[in-house]
């Protein structure tokens, strides 16, 4: 049955969208522009999907006043579902891991009245397969569970499309490339479903993280959230990729910290990683500067205390293992 109360709640959030802006970035080389996706309403690009998701889900029937949201995050989309799920009256358990940065963390322990946190490594090295056991065990257990599932949930895909993508060629009349970051795969699959459509002729450019099975590779430790998965998740199928950088984790510290000095974008790390392969995939261009379109997902607040700390990736990287 349709809940046209909570449908009226979700239509108010809404309404808190606007357009984020597209900047010209200097650049000697690039007519380089930024879509400032740190201007959403909780302050990354992830408010697009969990708002279409939970919209969408609340159409459906699937989702109702009394049903609590559980999912898998360890960042920006848990932060987005937080805050839509307390102002729609929902309520929501995150489940995170040692990786989430403690400024999100901190949010989410004090918008929800429960959070989940695993700190069992997996197979791979990484936290995800963990979380999402931990995300079943739930659902088991709630008979009112609601799971968006973000690595699967092709509304996540469409908000992109409809949104993201839509935005960013209304303000740019040429596209030669786009650069994305590569997460769960809904970004790049809608945005690159849209691009291709209004613009035909600009080249798709994903950027995932060393350590990342999504393209290939086999899954390794890394310690900077939002880039990169420990499985190929499937709406990555769904996207139309030209080509794939993979980026370092001191890329993408270095490329953080030369954001803020040359362009005074303060941005999280999944920025960092797309700058640092714009940087390095036209290092040494010369002709024409074509027209490079990056998304800046996040703001670096919530990487103050590690992207930003000088040493702190040295620092985790010589932690002991937690165990698996």
């Amino acid at each position: 049955m349709i809940d046209h109360g909570l449908l009226v709640r979700l239509d108010g959030i809404g309404t808190g969208f606007t357009r984020t802006p597209v900047t010209r970035l200097a650049h000697d080389r690039l007519r380089l522009h930024a879509k400032l996706e740190f201007q959403n309403p909780t302050g990354s690009v992830k408010d697009r999907s969990a708002y279409l998701i939970l919209r969408r889900a609340a159409e459906r029937g699937e989702l109702t006043s009394g049903s609590l949201v559980v999912e898998s995050s360890s960042g920006n989309f848990a932060t987005s579902l937080a805050s839509f799920c307390r102002a729609a009256g929902l309520s929501f358990v995150p489940v995170i891991d040692p990786n989430t940065n403690p400024a999100t963390e901190r949010f989410l322990r004090a918008a929800c009245e429960r959070v989940e946190k695993v700190t069992e490594r997996d197979e791979s090295g990484g936290f995800l397969l963990s979380r999402l056991a931990a995300v079943r065990r739930l659902r088991a257990s709630l008979p009112n569970g609601y799971w968006p599932n973000q690595y699967e949930n092709t509304d996540a895909a469409d908000a992109h499309d409809l949104m993201t993508g839509a935005e960013l060629c209304a303000a740019l009349e040429r596209i030669d490339y786009v650069f994305v970051g590569v997460g769960t795969g809904a970004t790049i699959a809608g945005v690159s479903r849209c691009v291709k459509r209004l613009r035909p002729g600009a080249k798709v450019v994903a950027v995932d993280a060393e350590g990342s099975a999504i393209f290939g590779s086999p899954p390794r430790t890394r310690h900077i959230p939002g880039l990169g998965s420990a499985i190929r998740p499937p709406m990555v199928d769904r996207a139309e990729i030209d080509d794939v950088v993979i980026v370092t984790e001191t890329e993408t510290v270095a490329a953080c910290h030369d954001l803020v000095r040359r362009h005074g974008i303060y941005a999280g790390g999944s920025t960092g990683s797309v700058y640092a392969a714009i940087e390095r995939y036209f290092a040494g261009h010369r002709g024409r500067a074509p027209v490079v379109a990056m998304l800046c997902a996040d703001r670096g607040t919530a990487y103050a205390d590690t992207v930003y700390r000088p040493g702190w990736l040295g620092e985790r990287r010589s932690e002991p293992l937690l165990s698996i």
